[in-house]
């Protein structure tokens, strides 16, 4: 019996891991034929937006439980579940390690290499790969898709057409586009008459209002509560870790809410943030210990009561927009400056007028229509032996190793599922 013969479009972190459980561990293990697999990657080399996961050092999962891991993603994230059933966080731990690439768990349950080095995640991916027989072929890539008779036939490329009995198409989204996400897989998959999804960035960086960002950049904030303010009336609220840039605002709390500011600026909507500065006191205590402050430094200036309060860069920014003068001593500081102030340190505003792009966005939001794709094998529900995996697919989730696994868990449904009969 000759092998099956399947083609991989995109040597990402899906792609890999489709590639190599069609061709071969899966098989050894449920006793099957191992396939014939192809690996087309359109750049110079596999992984390479892999390489930059994690701040180069490849943030591959989490260590939450799947019922919490699933509320990290958008509604659409619990078409994940049956693949995270089959393979989860604890199987691509010990997947990379018997690769040699041991793990390590740090803050909030995120799971890196524990060299930190995402190269190590990406050369042990390659290896792997290639050990289990596939074929990369770099430079190449896939201009179209045949189909025939409903079931797909193969891929059409500017060398010429290459025909198998499966393809997996694992291009990625948008985002990073130098690395090869290009989008190239939404068109081969509405070729096919799958439904897109409008794409949009997601995990991104936000642009806003005037000059207060850019004069704060590089200031962090943590432990601070970000309110989402749509056309006046509060939407959302998350804790967390915030960071001001020379564009606006970015960060771990910050990039978890792009995504639905996003879609509220694509509607027309006008978009604020309100950072709650003091999110462990309410108005009743802050406003105590405001009172309890002026009067232990009642002959000292208002600037130094603010240095026991705010980061240096953003007193000068509290000072203008409360209207309070930094000279004023802290004895003639009426009440009705004080409540200015209480004010201000739980409801300091910024208008965000827009995103950073793909470039700059951690994951594509949008893509292929997972009602149109089988949540256990990956395969299309439209044409035949045709599968999906990774963030091709509609499905984005939270930052925190989260949409890795994703990719991974698609990757391995998806190679297993292509060389069966």
């Amino acid at each position: 019996m000759s092998k099956k013969r399947v083609i991989v479009v995109g040597g990402g972190a899906s792609g890999l891991m489709a590639a190599g459980q069609a061709a071969g561990q899966a098989n050894k293990q449920r006793a099957l034929a191992g396939a014939s697999v192809l690996l087309l990657e359109k750049k110079s080399s596999p992984g390479r937006k892999l390489l930059l996961t994690g701040k180069h050092r490849c943030n591959i999962t989490n260590t939450d439980e799947i019922k919490e891991f699933l509320r990290h993603f958008n509604p659409k994230g619990k078409f994940l579940t049956q693949v995270f059933y089959q393979f989860f966080n604890t199987e691509l731990q010990a997947f990379f390690e018997e690769l040699g690439v041991p793990t390590v768990v740090q803050r909030g349950g995120r799971v890196f290499p524990k060299s930190e080095r995402a190269e190590d995640v990406v050369e042990a991916l390659v290896r792997w790969a290639k050990a289990q027989g596939v074929e990369i072929a770099t430079h190449a890539p896939v201009t179209g898709l045949l189909v025939e008779g409903g079931r797909v036939a193969g891929v059409s490329t500017s060398h010429g057409e290459h025909y198998a009995d499966a393809v997996i198409i694992t291009t990625g989204g948008a985002t990073y586009p130098g690395t090869g996400s290009t989008g190239d897989g939404y068109e081969l998959a509405k070729s096919a008459g799958h439904t897109i999804i409008p794409i949009r960035p997601a995990l991104v960086p936000l642009i806003t209002k005037g000059d207060v960002a850019p004069r704060l950049q590089g200031v962090s904030l943590r432990n601070v509560q970000v309110n989402l303010w749509v056309n006046d009336r509060k939407q959302d609220d998350i804790f967390g870790e915030m960071l001001f840039t020379h564009f606006g605002v970015s960060g771990p709390i910050i990039l978890t809410m792009s995504g639905q500011i996003v879609n509220e600026l694509r509607d027309g909507n006008k978009v604020e943030i309100s950072i709650d500065l003091k999110p462990a006191l309410d108005h009743l205590t802050l406003d105590a210990r405001l009172l309890r402050d002026i009067q232990d430094m009642h002959r000292k200036e208002f600037k130094t009561l603010l240095e026991n309060l705010l980061p240096r860069k953003l007193i000068p920014v509290c000072i203008e927009q409360t209207g309070i003068s930094a000279r004023k001593h802290n004895h003639a500081i009426t009440a009705e400056e004080r409540k200015r102030l209480r004010l201000w340190l739980k409801d300091f505003r910024l208008e965000v007028t827009g995103d950073r792009g793909f470039k700059h966005a951690i994951i594509t939001a949008g893509g292929v229509e997972t009602s149109e794709v089988d949540s256990h094998t990956m395969e299309s529900k439209l044409v035949k032996r045709l599968y999906f995996a990774g963030e091709v697919l509609d499905v984005h989730g939270d930052t925190g190793g989260y949409n890795l696994q994703a990719a991974f868990s698609t990757g391995w449904a998806a190679g297993r599922a292509s060389c069966e009969s």
